[in-house]
């Protein structure tokens, strides 16, 4: 096995006139949790298709745990654990029996697909719950299931195709920490349209839009990269004449205001620092807060999606 778990050169996937996925090049670092981000029909559901070996790229290369997905998917497969978007659970087993019967499938001896059984169930929280018809299963413990039943085999990668998306909450937040605890164990490719998860669970990203890869990297180099510097003032009595005159500096781009908070969005972060504070200070208003926001990730999905449908 390379250095990458997971690599795509120049990947593109059609449907007749349809361009699912145009000169996809990315590459999946060994032992990462990476996410691929992107609104509904960005490609994410098309790529993880691809790795997990259920549909063939139209044109380029494609290797999982080093193999090739075309030629050696029997290969591919063998070292993938895969949990898709829609799962179908037969409701009547018990979480331990539908274990059991996954083992076996992935062709684990009988004692050894126990103890794998066992195994897994304590590492995904699910022992006390094993005994129990899957019908009766929340949908957080269900996913958790289905996890367990991709890990089951130890594979060297790991694909969850939007694996909280129809959660409630609590749900989220329990599948959420699970994939937090796989770091290290395998690496984890996740697709999600949903910022805020990739951003707790991730240490690297690829974002999609219309099929093209937009920016790759590490989150924090992401988001280093394309976040727009802002900065937040608070202020108690009348933030009025704050915002008119931040308004006036020509590195500010951008000024909302919400009660006594003044948001700033700046071109030139080394003059923002060295006079917003003159600035805030200088006004009647009591200084409450002052801060430079650290960028999140949703800054960088609405900065790159716009300026793709711009151009």
């Amino acid at each position: 096995m390379t250095d990458a778990a997971v690599l795509c050169r120049n990947l593109t996937k059609t449907y007749g006139r349809i361009e699912a996925l145009r000169d996809l090049t990315l590459t999946v670092p060994c032992g990462s949790v990476f996410g691929l981000l992107g609104q509904n029909g960005a490609g994410k559901s098309t790529a993880i298709r691809i790795l997990a070996t259920l549909s063939s790229p139209t044109s380029g290369t494609v290797l999982v745990a080093g193999s090739s997905v075309t030629q050696e998917a029997e290969r591919v497969r063998r070292q993938l654990g895969y949990l898709p978007q829609d799962v179908a659970f037969p409701r009547w087993m018990t979480g331990a029996q539908y274990l059991l019967f996954a083992a076996s499938l992935s062709g684990l001896p009988r004692t050894v697909g126990r103890a794998r059984t066992e195994e897994i169930l304590e590492r995904v929280g699910l022992t006390a719950a094993s005994g129990r018809r899957i019908g009766g299963y929340s949908g957080g413990m269900r996913q958790r299931l289905g996890i367990a039943q991709a890990l089951l085999h130890r594979p060297a990668v790991l694909i969850l195709d939007e694996p909280v998306a129809a959660l409630d909450p609590l749900g989220r937040r329990e599948v959420l920490h699970l994939i937090r605890q796989l770091r290290g164990a395998a690496t984890v490719v996740l697709s999600s349209h949903i910022l805020d998860d990739i951003d707790q669970v991730c240490d690297r990203v690829a974002i999609l839009a219309a099929g093209s890869l937009l920016a790759q990297g590490s989150l924090a180099a992401v988001k280093e990269r394309y976040a727009q510097p802002v900065f937040h003032i608070e202020v108690a009595g009348d933030a009025r004449p704050l915002l008119e005159r931040a308004r006036s500096q020509p590195w500010v781009q951008k000024v909302l205001l919400d009660g006594g908070r003044v948001t700033v969005l700046v071109s030139d972060v080394g003059r923002a620092e060295q006079e917003l504070p003159l600035i805030a200070a200088g006004t009647e208003a009591t200084l409450l807060r002052y801060q430079r926001a650290l960028p999140s990730l949703e800054e960088v999905f609405v900065r790159l999606v716009d300026a793709e449908n711009i151009a």
